[in-house]
Parts: structure tokens; C-alpha cells; sequence
């Protein structure tokens, strides 16, 4: 029966560059690509709606430096160990980030979360509104046609690094993470690759087809709602990442994925509202 599992054994390094020792690796490549894809279809939303290069090559540079910066600092907060952390034999495990704080800085040796990932997103398209005088409704309403896309391919880079690993299963499309251990499990990050693929495409269909139609806020509301409704399904899938959620009832991933559910309800509501203002004001203006 083990037969019918995919064995899954890549190696997280693609090669090494010579003469310098670098390896390049899967997860590192899928985040150039989550980037270029999204700069990509941004350009196409920037151009179609009069927006200047110049602009979006500033919006590119506060997204990414908020999307790492909060991802990492997300990371450290939510998951990583504030002190030094030992086993039974006085054998030091994890080194705690107020006793090495410049361990804040090692990115490259992994450790993003995708909530403090949204959170500096959020945070950098702020700041870059109050600075250029943009409207911050309108941003979020394009900027989230591409956060699926990018989070399909982060998600990608997890599956090559076989991280963040299911539950053991017996459905016929488990995957043996053979690095991790040699039992069948849910491969839940390519259930999020697959679902995060699916929501690009409706974000941008609606983008394309009824931007007009629909109330300032509505596809941001509507990516929170569905893409943490779904993240809070799929945590029920996945082995828990650090060992303090195993007394939780529901992990650290579904506490953190709740406010953005609220917050997208509270925007599809709003965007109700506005359509309806907006229509109405169109009425008068036509009497």
C-alpha cells in the first residue's frame, strides 16, 4: 500500500555558485519569484489604471522590505524562542533572541511567518500612502489580486524544503516526506499552493471585470476572509511547528489567522455600504 505515496526527497539546494560556497536554494528562488510575478501583474494593474512606473518601483521596494521584515520579526515573535532553550541533559537546543539578538538578522538560515508577512505588507502600504499621497483603499484593492500569487510560490519553497509538514493520512496522495521520516502525510503546503493559485485567478478576474462594479475595500475584505478561512482550515492538517502549541487548543497559526478573518468580514460589510452610497449619489446627480 506504502507504494501508491510519493516519496518526497529533493534537496533544498539547487547547486552551489563556485569559488564563493553559496548555495542556491529552492526557497530562496521561489521568494525572487513570488516578487518578479508580483511586480509583473502590478505593472498591468499600475499602467491600466494610470499609475507611473515610477510609483510602483517605490510601492515594489516597501513591500518587499515589509514583507521581510515583518515576516521575519513575525517569526521571532509568534514561533522563535525569546530565551535559551534546553533539554533534560543541560544541552543547549535553541539559542533565545534577547540573549542573541543578531540572530534577528539570519534570514537566510529560514524562519518567515506569513501573518507577520501580511501585518509588515499592511504596515509598508501604509506608510507608502502617507507618503505619496495615495489612496490606501484603492492600494489594498490591487495589491491583493498579486498576495496570492506570491504566497503560492512561498508556499512551493516550503514543499521543496519539506517543511511545515501534514498530519499522517492514508489518502492515496500522501506524500513521505523521506527527510522528515518515512510515514505518509498530507502535503499542506501544496494544498495552500493549489488554493492560493485558484484565488489569484478569481482576485484577478474580479480586477479585470468588475473593479467598477464593486464597493472601495471589497476584494481586500474578500482575500482576508477566504485566504485565512482557509489557513485556519489547513492548520488542522499540518503538524505543529514549535512545541508550545501542543498545550493549545488551536495553534498559534489559526489565533493569528482569526483577526484577519474579522478584519475581512468588517471590509465586505463596509464595501457594501459605499456601493450603496455611490449608487445612490449616482441616482441624484441623474435627477
Amino acid at each position: 500500500m506504502i507504494l501508491a505515496f510519493i516519496h518526497w526527497d529533493p534537496s533544498p539546494e539547487i547547486f552551489t555558485i563556485p569559488g564563493i560556497d553559496w548555495p542556491v536554494r529552492w526557497y530562496g528562488l521561489m521568494w525572487a519569484f513570488a516578487f518578479i510575478a508580483s511586480f509583473y501583474f502590478m505593472n498591468k494593474i499600475f499602467r491600466a489604471e494610470g499609475r507611473t512606473d515610477k510609483e510602483l518601483d517605490s510601492l515594489t521596494l516597501y513591500i518587499i522590505l515589509g514583507t521581510v521584515i515583518g515576516a521575519r520579526l513575525g517569526h521571532c515573535l509568534f514561533y522563535g524562542p525569546w530565551w535559551d532553550e534546553y533539554n533534560d541533559y543541560g544541552q543547549l537546543m535553541s539559542e533565545g533572541y534577547l540573549s542573541h539578538p543578531l540572530n534577528l538578522l539570519k534570514v537566510y538560515e529560514g524562519g518567515l511567518a506569513s501573518h507577520g508577512g501580511a501585518i509588515g505588507i499592511i504596515t509598508a502600504m501604509l506608510l507608502y500612502c502617507r507618503k505619496y499621497k495615495e489612496s490606501w483603499i484603492w492600494l489594498f484593492d490591487r495589491l491583493v489580486v498579486v498576495v496570492p500569487l506570491a504566497a503560492m510560490f512561498i508556499r512551493f519553497g516550503n514543499l521543496m524544503n519539506s517543511e511545515i509538514i501534514g498530519k499522517v493520512t492514508n489518502v492515496p496522495w500522501a506524500f513521505i516526506f523521506v527527510q522528515e521520516d518515512n510515514l505518509p502525510r498530507h502535503p499542506a503546503q501544496l494544498y495552500e499552493a493549489i488554493f492560493c493559485l485558484l484565488l489569484f485567478g478569481l482576485m484577478w478576474w474580479l480586477w479585470k471585470n468588475k473593479r467598477t462594479l464593486v464597493g472601495p475595500g471589497f476584494m481586500f475584505g474578500l482575500l482576508c476572509l477566504l485566504l485565512w478561512v482557509e489557513r485556519f482550515a489547513d492548520e488542522f492538517l499540518k503538524e505543529n511547528q514549535v512545541a508550545f502549541e501542543e498545550s493549545m487548543a488551536i495553534n498559534m497559526g489559526q489565533w493569528l489567522s482569526i483577526p484577519f478573518i474579522i478584519i475581512g468580514i468588517v471590509f465586505l460589510f463596509r464595501s457594501r455600504g459605499l456601493q450603496q452610497q455611490g449608487g445612490h449619489k449616482a441616482r441624484v446627480q441623474g435627477e
